[in-house]
């Protein structure tokens, strides 16, 4: 089952998405390129050279204006007494050997000692991630004056004057106005779920209530809603003046076959007098089948509880009362089986079916059971079968298995398709396949009424 997200809804996860995949991204840029393992600030050995050989030439009153001055919060030098002590905290031997390389040029005859910072040792689950706080290193320098030169440098991640990292208040502000925007763009796609809540809700056989107009909305938006309201106001229209022209046809049609019908009894021969009763028939009965497809796609048809396994005993009934060879098999749970429809629809749909398999197949196999939600009601036949790529078109009007349209070898070609439009109409699904004993089986599912 897939879950229903709206577009709003949808273009906020895109937005999220993205905004968290461009973070990421940047946080891994700077993990990878500011943060590696084993690396520490490291001043120039130009720079600590000219610092050492300036506190060693100038006097004793004037080193600490010196030291003032080239101190920084990222590059803090003092003057210690004591003299180079072993490393506590040793960097690894590589690192300890490139430093020296670096510096041995710059700082010739002094004794170098190179030291992580406490702030950049105390992470021991995730040391790289620690040392992008302080990346601190402290450097002893032994000067000649027999003085120790200390230098604490650090490339702390710069922050403003309140403390907080550079580019929070960017982030911040960024999310509260894509925030802003996702609220904006869920007021302008609202029109559009009003949309096809009223697409779904469209009934013809009444006047469609017109959808009300987004006068905030989009231009486009309120173009596509006054179209459909133009468009469902005109189908309601033509619907009206179909169902006002088939209804009259049937009238008068009526009228002329019950007329031809009294002159039939006049025929004093009884073939062909049986032969014209037949056509008057199967007229009335293509005239009813077009009527109660007009109203299905007019949505007229009517709501009620139907008891489904009578009207199934009652329709197998009149075909064996007119001699046809049908045979009915109810499961127990399925013989109390209610519908929610039509009862002359569903008659109609038993009747098609069942006339179909004794007139094509020369028997019905009628058998109904009850699975999950639904009535199952299977016809099956001993006729000749429907090849599987007919069977599609057997559902759609005026299509008949034999090409002719001779109607001494079959009907109009509309039974299947009356069927298929009922069954669509109470919500249930019609399908063809072979029969057990070689004809074809017609199997509908209807959905079970279950009182709330």
């Amino acid at each position: 089952m897939m879950l229903r997200v709206t577009l709003a809804t949808r273009l906020a996860l895109i937005a999220v998405v993205a905004l968290f995949a461009i973070s990421l991204l940047i946080a891994t840029v700077f993990y990878l390129t500011s943060v590696r393992e084993g690396e520490f600030a490291r001043p120039s050995p130009s720079r600590l050279s000219a610092i050492a050989e300036l506190i060693e030439r100038s006097a004793p009153d004037m080193r600490r204006l010196i030291l003032d001055a080239v101190s920084s919060p990222q590059f803090a030098v003092r003057l210690d007494a004591v003299g180079v002590t072993p490393e506590p905290r040793p960097v690894s031997q590589e690192m300890h050997a490139r430093l020296r390389e670096l510096y041995a040029d710059a700082l010739p005859g002094r004794e170098v000692s190179v030291t992580p910072a406490p702030a950049a040792s105390d992470g021991r689950r995730f040391p790289r991630l620690s040392r992008a706080v302080s990346n601190a290193v402290e450097l002893r320098i032994a000067l000649h004056t027999g003085e120790t030169l200390v230098v604490d440098a650090a490339t702390r991640l710069p922050v403003t004057r309140l403390g907080l990292p550079v580019g929070l208040g960017a982030g911040l502000i960024g999310t509260i106005i894509g925030l802003i925007a996702l609220l904006v763009m869920q007021r302008e796609t609202r029109p559009l779920a009003r949309l096809a809540a009223a697409v779904d809700r469209v009934d013809l056989s009444a006047d469609p209530p017109p959808l009300p107009e987004a006068r905030r909305s989009a231009p486009e938006i309120r173009a596509v809603i006054a179209a459909f309201n133009r468009l469902q106001a005109r189908l309601g229209e033509m619907m009206r003046a179909r169902m006002t022209l088939v209804g009259g046809i049937a009238h008068d049609v009526r009228t002329f076959a019950t007329r031809l019908r009294l002159r039939v009894d006049k025929i004093p021969d009884p073939v062909e007098q049986q032969r014209a009763i037949a056509d008057i028939d199967d007229m009335i009965r293509l005239l009813d089948d077009a009527l109660l497809s007009s109203r299905v796609g007019a949505g007229q048809l009517s709501q009620e509880m139907v008891e489904f396994a009578a009207v199934v005993i009652a329709e197998a009934d009149d075909r064996r009362a007119q001699g046809g060879h049908v045979d009915v098999a109810i499961d127990e749970a399925a013989r109390g089986a209610i519908v929610l429809g039509d009862r002359l629809a569903l008659r109609r749909i038993v009747a098609n079916i069942v006339d179909n398999a004794v007139k094509y197949g020369h028997a019905a196999h009628v058998r109904m059971k009850l699975e999950r939600a639904s009535v199952i009601l299977t016809v099956d036949d001993d006729g000749p079968g429907i090849p599987s790529d007919r069977r599609q078109a057997m559902l759609e009007p005026f299509n008949r298995l034999e090409a002719s349209r001779n109607r001494t070898t079959g009907g109009a070609g509309l039974g299947l398709a009356v069927v298929r439009s009922l069954v669509e109409a109470h919500d249930g699904t019609i399908e063809m396949s072979d029969a057990p004993g070689g004809g074809v089986r017609v199997r509908i599912a209807l959905p079970l009424f279950r009182p709330t």
